[in-house]
């Protein structure tokens, strides 16, 4: 998993990378809010991190605002935050998972507890991925579904169906192509019997 650190306090900012690099994440760095939301901007799409630790009070451009553009933008909808932050009121934090944090960690921490809520935001994005996936696949079944309704042209004789790009094609082909249907080959009762039929007046 990648991890984006956006902590303006040199010292915190190294022993967060260190813990989480020695823990086996991949970690970016960045010291400013104004410089983790250029890196966000660039890594957009397959290279994005999946969870974000962000200070909450950074010059510039604080965590808490970065957290309500991640939320603004589609492409970072499924980056876990977790906020960075000295303030322990209730109020605070319901603010700060108002803007679309879902997780904080009050400073001063301790690496047990990084690591913990770290790993729950890990399997978090696990989660959330699978689940994507899956969506994705019943999208795609549905798709197919579609795809076998509404007209089909079929010829009386052979059988053959004309497809969408007026192509005839026999019916096990077009099936094959336009759904996640395996055939298997078999014979009918009612062929079965004319077959026999035409095997018992054949002549030896």
């Amino acid at each position: 998993m990648r991890i984006l650190i956006a902590e303006d306090d040199p010292v915190t900012r190294r022993i967060l990378e260190a813990t989480l690099t020695k823990l086996g994440w991949d970690v970016i760095t960045a010291p400013d809010g104004e410089a983790a939301w250029r890196i966000l901007q660039t890594l957009e799409g397959k290279n994005a991190p999946e969870l974000a630790l962000l200070d909450w009070m950074m010059p510039g451009m604080e965590g808490i605002e970065i957290c309500r553009r991640l939320r603004a933008n589609p492409a970072f909808a499924l980056v876990y935050v977790i906020l960075l932050t000295s303030r322990g009121e209730k109020e605070d934090l319901a603010v700060g998972l108002a803007a679309g944090a879902n997780d904080y960690i009050t400073k001063p921490f301790a690496p047990v507890e990084l690591e913990a809520r770290v790993q729950v935001g890990q399997r978090m994005v696990i989660l959330q991925q699978n689940l994507t996936a899956r969506i994705r696949d019943l999208e795609s079944a549905l798709h197919e579904v579609r795809s076998l309704q509404g007209l089909l042209p079929i010829c009386s004789y052979c059988k053959m169906v004309r497809n969408e790009t007026n192509y005839w094609q026999q019916v096990d082909a077009y099936l094959t192509s336009h759904s996640s249907v395996e055939l298997t080959h078999s014979i009918c009762p009612n062929c079965s019997d004319k077959m026999m039929r035409e095997l018992d007046a054949t002549p030896l």
